[in-house]
């Protein structure tokens, strides 16, 4: 395994605004979605663990702790840990989030491919729900996530780019997984900043067709709007989900 964490302050102190066991699980969460930590080697040790990223076995508890809470592992004394396989998460898509990079996460196990739609005003309904003033048309374009292993339909998702950005938008390829990794790439733009609110609602007879679920069933209303280094907003997304294939996790620090 890298060691990412390796040079963590050994007195507790935090680097980079997170703390170590933080850290720690963010570095093993990822390699869990990628696959890497499952198999015929098994889960690694507290004592490997704490070996290899060099820190104590109060760190490497609690960051196993996190993980077990979002459903990616499983605890049990005198057996170890073991990584859950895709159905014993109930087929969820888990999207931990604490910055902008763990966004791109949920796509690993997960694949998508966009249909562009061409140019559209901003529908009335996203223009009135997100702060910022938009005018003109956007490119459009819509796509159904999927599940890699089994196909089973984990959102439908409506994305939206700024007019300015048609060079970028005519470098898409339709079956990578993030929109706004492609428009940043191609466009020399930073991503400054995400903002995101979540709804209930009930699926719509449109969303319920593409979902495979029944109408009217609880989904998961995901709106995102991208921010650039200049605060421009340059991409929204609306993701429907439904009810029960979507965990989200959110980690809060006290400070004391």
């Amino acid at each position: 395994m890298n060691s990412p964490v390796e040079a963590l302050d050994p007195t507790g102190a935090k680097l980079n605004d997170k703390p170590r066991y933080q850290q720690l699980a963010d570095e093993l969460r990822e390699l869990i979605l990628a696959g890497k930590l499952a198999g015929s080697n098994g889960f690694p040790t507290e004592s490997v663990l704490c070996a290899e990223y060099g820190v104590s076995r109060f760190t490497v508890r609690e960051a196993l702790r996190r993980l077990q809470n979002e459903g990616l592992i499983a605890r049990k004394r005198g057996s170890g840990t073991v990584v859950q396989p895709a159905a014993a998460r109930g087929g969820a898509l888990h999207q931990p989030l604490s910055n902008v990079g763990e966004i791109l996460q949920y796509a690993r196990d997960t694949r998508i491919a966009y249909d562009a739609l061409g140019l559209h005003p901003l529908p009335k309904l996203i223009a009135e729900q997100i702060a910022v003033r938009t005018s003109g048309k956007w490119f459009r374009f819509r796509g159904v996530r999927l599940q890699a292993a089994d196909d089973r339909p984990l959102a439908l998702t409506d994305a939206y780019v700024i007019a300015d950005l048609a060079v970028a938008v005519a470098q898409i390829t339709p079956g990578r997984n993030t929109l706004f990794r492609q428009i940043t790439e191609a466009a020399g733009l930073t991503l400054a900043q995400v903002t995101q609110d979540i709804q209930a609602i009930s699926a719509s007879a449109e969303i319920a067709a593409a979902l495979d679920i029944p109408r009217r069933s609880a989904c998961l209303r995901i709106l995102r709007c991208y921010f650039d280094q200049n605060q421009r907003l340059f991409e929204i997304s609306v993701s429907h989900h439904p009810g029960d294939r979507f965990v989200y996790s959110m980690h809060i620090d006290v400070d004391a």
